[in-house]
């Protein structure tokens, strides 16, 4: 799609949302009830919480059960176990790119990212989005690499077997599904604390029923179906935003637009001045909190796409051409999504002063309490449909990652070795209705312990952080060896848990603890930024010296012949038939193009800001705001036209009705 059509496409879409808030009477603004701040549990009533939990859930259900019996009767699509797992290798760019976006969009995207807002100004939302986009942008090195080395693969753990045999395997599956348990666990935390602080209903509850709807459709439909709901639910999280930036620059009768935000803004830091940015200001990028938030997200995030198998899944699901396009395109377009929302919502907050205390901004209540204070329940029920999809379409990524993990990693590498195809989506469907059930048992046990949202989301790099360098090397370096590699994802983790609790103690003087070590010191900032450092460099230096020394190399030509096929397709024949010299120019496009965009987003775009101690004006802030408009409109009509313009001859054939069963 060419920029144009992108601009034009966003026009529409930026039109449509200024005539929604627009056309929205005063009277639902002013029910917002801004002065008499946000009060958790009455924003609605408890029956929309249920509407959308179980409702909504349910209509999606339905939907994409639909569209996978639809391909199977007109498009030829059978549900075979490499079709259930890996969506038969078959996805363009644009299908791979929305599917990034969902699955990176997780609760903590739109919550956490405002909060960080609320808590340091602007820094907070930029370094959410550069420290957890660069990732993405990376990882398209990986996904390449992947599809040139293993063709065959399932799942990422099936590269280290054939490299390293059981022990190191089995190891590695523990920090994978330790992962995709985290991740989840974010989920369902960011998402019950919204339904019950926006609706009162009970927070247990609705950590145990959100994921009822995503097992459906995820059972029927595999893998595709969660990349069909995965663009279903982008588009709605896109259109959401679009309407609140309206509600903020475009409707200006409570913020001002943007200049009545600036001025509020810099009132704000009068009254509350943020400890250690420059001049206390909220429009600076010199922040010491900012960017030690900065450093421990991009640490912390390169354990939850590294080691989250779910990535490695839209790797593998993707065409070969498609691959690094894909997750170059997706990871652009998704750093919109926190950017621009917690600069429009997050900063809203404060120029408004909500009532909410920091423990509630912990939680994530800062986006709906913004959207409370802007629109009352309209606001209120936009946050929880938003939420609802972030949630679904993320956590139906993590169910089938586990899915493919217990599958290929569990049952037919340790239980049967020569199990069929439909044994195969027997195990998957069986993963995928446990796991489901077990996630609102994990996030009900998280929240007996007191563990926020916040917490767990600066905490998760500490403790997987270790096997992201190993796992990396695993596929990028001939040289990498078992036993270094292995070594330094364990003794990692243990190195990252050492200094974290040292910290914690108050040992260093870091942390004003009192030799008292609990959630609060725990949760420092300091006390987190030391171990999820320690965490990451640790693994890889032990993984780097200790193959160094070993010196053994290892022939790629291995993995092709030890991680085969159940069912082989059409698809995985064109793959395998590759040019080999196509794949080599992707991989060294994706060390340019990831490579530039993290070196633009990391140094180029923050470190002057941040060195010259610069506080924005009017002007630069107006800039600021434009940015990350056109980025979000931009970014809305890629993710949204993109996957139609690519998929049009399927659609033409099924509006056709001409049947491809029985043919």
């Amino acid at each position: 799609m060419s920029i144009p059509r992108s601009i034009y496409a966003f026009s529409i879409l930026a039109l449509i949302a200024v005539i929604t808030v627009s056309s929205i009477p005063q009277s639902v603004y002013a029910a917002g009830a801004i002065s008499e701040g946000f009060a958790v549990g009455e924003a609605l009533p408890e029956w929309i919480g249920w509407a959308i939990v179980v409702g909504l859930g349910m209509v999606f259900a339905v939907i994409i059960t639909v569209e996978v019996k639809i391909e199977e009767k007109y498009l030829g699509v059978s549900q075979t176990s490499e079709m259930f797992n890996t969506a038969g290798r078959t996805i363009k760019t644009g299908l791979t790119a929305a599917a990034i976006v969902s699955a990176w969009t997780w609760a903590a995207t739109l919550l956490q990212s405002s909060t960080v807002a609320y808590q340091y100004g602007i820094s907070g939302p930029f370094w959410y989005a550069a420290g957890a986009s660069i990732q993405v942008l990376l990882f398209g090195i990986l996904a390449i690499e992947l599809k040139r080395k293993a063709p065959n693969a399932h799942t990422f753990l099936e590269i280290i077997r054939a490299r390293y045999g059981n022990g190191s395997h089995k190891i590695f599956l523990v920090f994978a599904l330790m992962t995709n348990m985290i991740v989840t666990a974010m989920l369902l935390l960011g998402g019950s604390a919204v339904v019950n602080g926006l609706t009162g209903m009970d927070i247990s509850l609705a950590a145990f029923l959100i994921p009822i709807g995503v097992m459906i459709y995820t059972l029927v439909g595999g893998l595709k179906a969660t990349f069909v709901a995965d663009y279903m639910h982008t588009i709605i999280i896109f259109v959401v935003i679009l309407t609140f930036v309206a509600a903020v620059y475009v409707n200006t009768d409570i913020t001002g637009g943007i200049e009545g935000m600036y001025e509020k803004l810099v009132q704000a830091a009068e009254i509350r001045p943020v400890e250690g940015n420059a001049a206390g200001a909220f429009l600076t990028m010199a922040s010491a909190g900012g960017l030690m938030f900065g450093i421990i997200n991009i640490v912390g995030n390169f354990g939850t796409v590294f080691v989250d198998q779910a990535y490695w899944q839209r790797a593998i699901a993707a065409q070969p051409g498609s691959t690094v396009k894909g997750f170059l395109l997706g990871g652009l377009c998704w750093f919109a999504i926190p950017f621009t929302l917690a600069t429009t919502m997050g900063l809203t907050a404060v120029a408004l002063d909500v009532d909410i205390t920091m423990q509630q901004a912990q939680m994530g209540l800062v986006v709906p309490a913004a959207a409370t204070a802007l629109m009352g329940e309209i606001g209120a029920i936009m946050v929880l449909t938003m939420l609802f999809m972030a949630v679904t379409s993320a956590g139906s990524a993590e169910l089938i990652a586990v899915s493919s993990l217990v599958t290929y990693d569990l049952y037919r590498t340790y239980k049967n070795p020569k199990a069929s195809g439909k044994q195969l989506v027997k195990v998957s469907r069986a993963t995928i209705v446990a796991f489901g059930l077990g996630m609102g048992g994990l996030a009900v046990v998280l929240l007996s312990m007191g563990l926020s949202l916040g917490f767990v989301y600066l905490a998760m790099g500490i403790l997987i952080g270790s096997a992201v360098i190993p796992i990396a090397l695993t596929i990028l370096w001939s040289k990498t060896n078992k036993v270094a590699a292995t070594a330094g994802a364990v003794i990692g983790l243990f190195c990252s848990t050492t200094v974290w609790v040292i910290t914690a103690s108050g040992a260093g003087g870091f942390v004003e603890s009192g030799g008292v070590i609990d959630l609060a010191s725990l949760g420092n900032n300091y006390a987190m930024l030391f171990a999820n450092i320690t965490a990451i460099l640790s693994g890889g230096i032990i993984a780097i010296i200790g193959s160094l020394a070993a010196g053994k190399t290892f022939d790629w030509n291995d993995l092709k012949t030890k991680i085969t096929l159940v069912e082989v397709s059409a698809a995985d024949q064109a793959a395998a038939a590759e040019d080999e010299e196509t794949l080599k120019r992707a991989f060294k496009f994706s060390l340019k193009g990831g490579g530039i965009m993290t070196l633009i987003l990391i140094i180029a775009w923050p470190l002057p800001l941040i060195a010259s101690g610069y506080v924005f004006e009017m002007g630069s802030y107006a800039v600021w705001v434009g940015i990350s408009i056109v980025w979000v409109g931009i970014a809305s009509a890629i993710i949204i036209f993109l996957p139609i313009i690519e998929a049009r001859k399927g659609i033409a054939k099924v509006f056709s009705g001409n049947s491809t069963k029985g043919a």
